[in-house]
């Protein structure tokens, strides 16, 4: 049995995000109930050399949109990363899904084959759409999912595993 490019990351994208969602509706009540500034969230780091909350989430969106353009043959959509806030990520997830809701099945399954480029200048690649799939776009994808859930939850957010996987 084969799985299909389409199967692989567009149904995977939509699981994370949406559960990445309800996650930031959970941190967005939690600062609110424990009257904490909502900045101190949505600047938190795990480390001072990592990007903050709000960085994760766009850099996680990038990748869930970037991945579906490139492989379905189309442009990927550029979003402005000026969200700020809460309302804002929310905003750019609802985007991002919506964009994805709007690749046509059959264009990413042809994309398996499909040359894409990712990169620029010096740091510019040429992968082909199966390997670029599996070991470029899902794996930086899940780092910076897993990135925002994990600033949340060592800042206090009450959160798991179920949440993260959104079951």
């Amino acid at each position: 049995m084969t799985i299909s490019m389409y199967a692989a990351s567009v149904p995977v994208f939509r699981q994370i995000l949406g559960s990445l969602a309800t996650i930031l509706e959970k941190a967005e009540n939690h600062a609110d109930a424990k009257k904490i500034e909502h900045d101190a969230l949505l600047q938190a780091r795990l480390f001072p050399d990592m990007f903050p909350l709000v960085r994760q989430v766009q850099l996680a969106t990038d990748f869930a949109k970037g991945a579906a353009a490139r492989l379905a043959g189309v442009d990927v959509p550029r979003y402005e990363d000026s969200e700020r806030d809460f309302a804002g990520l929310q905003a750019r997830l609802e985007k991002t899904l919506a964009f994805l809701d709007s690749v046509s099945r059959e264009a990413i399954d042809d994309g398996a084959e499909r040359e894409v480029t990712v990169g620029s200048g010096a740091n510019q690649r040429q992968l082909v759409g199966l390997p670029y799939l599996l070991h470029y776009a899902l794996p930086h994808f899940y780092f910076h999912a897993t990135t925002a859930y994990d600033i949340l939850r060592h800042n206090g957010l009450e959160v798991g595993k179920r949440d993260f996987i959104g079951t």
